[in-house]
């Protein structure tokens, strides 16, 4: 095994050797049991609100991931991977292990790859991990099925499966953005909390932002403009050009921030 595999392997096990990270992800893996549990729960015919998933729940449980997934992005989603990727550098100096990491001896690029590539590896977790509980007790309540799309077309339930990994897929995009603003601002400073705190309000603002009328002509610049975009993967035809417009977006940032944290972690006095 190389030495980037092992400083991966070993950022890893410290990502997912910590009880309050598992105590994060149960509480991702909580939501979407309480979201079935609530509709199976419900009088039968009595209107609901939310996602338009939650109404196709009861006719095929794998739309119990779907709801899940819109009420989690959001909000919690975006929390767990900037709790994670705020930790990834200013945790290290917090525990003045940093500089000590810098003399065994490990590049600074090398350094700031793992990290994000761990953060990668945890921002694909998080949403498969939310998916995957919601299709189980989904299916365990409701049973499955032939699934309708949003545009009204049945598909088999093997195409409902892969489409939802779609989904799945571009979500975690989505959300290694913010992994990638919250690694640039784990640079900045050696407070964990204050990083992944700044990390969600810059996540929260921009969903804040984007529902302000008024300041449409920033919308397309925003972080969260095209998140939504992955409910053109439950349509027939897909929106194709809606998801490459998504994913280049995220793309742009995770560029552009991963630039900026090399280059300022390159340049930065390491003291602790």
């Amino acid at each position: 095994m190389s030495a980037a595999s092992r400083f991966l392997a070993s950022e890893l096990w410290l990502i997912f050797g910590r009880r309050r990270n598992w105590a994060g992800l149960a509480v991702l893996a909580v939501v979407p049991v309480i979201i079935a549990i609530a509709v199976k729960a419900s009088p039968p015919g009595r209107p609901g609100g939310g996602p338009d998933f939650i109404s196709s729940i009861t006719e095929n449980g794998m739309f119990v991931a779907l709801a899940a997934l819109a009420i989690e992005l959001p909000l919690f989603l975006p929390l767990a991977v900037a709790t994670i990727s705020g930790d990834a550098i200013a945790g290290e100096a917090n525990l003045g292990t940093l500089r000590y990491l810098l003399t065994v001896p490990v590049h600074r690029t090398r350094l700031l790859a793992v990290k994000y590539a761990a953060i990668v590896v945890f921002a694909v977790t998080a949403t498969l991990l939310v998916a995957v509980t919601g299709v189980v007790i989904g299916l365990a309540l409701f049973g499955g099925g032939e699934a309708t799309l949003l545009s009204g077309r049945q598909v088999s339930m093997g195409e409902g499966l892969l489409r939802l990994l779609g989904v799945c897929g571009y979500i975690a995009v989505c959300l290694c953005a913010v992994g990638a603003i919250g690694l640039f601002v784990s640079s900045l400073t050696e407070q964990p909390i204050g990083a992944a705190i700044a990390t969600l309000i810059l996540t929260m603002g921009s969903f804040i932002l984007h529902a302000i009328p008024e300041l449409e002509p920033i919308h397309p610049y925003l972080l969260t403009h095209l998140w939504l975009n992955f409910g053109d993967l439950l349509r027939d035809p897909v929106g194709w050009s809606d998801l490459r417009a998504g994913l280049l977006h995220a793309g742009a940032y995770i560029v552009v921030f991963c630039a900026a944290a090399w280059a300022r972690f390159g340049a930065k006095d390491i003291t602790s």
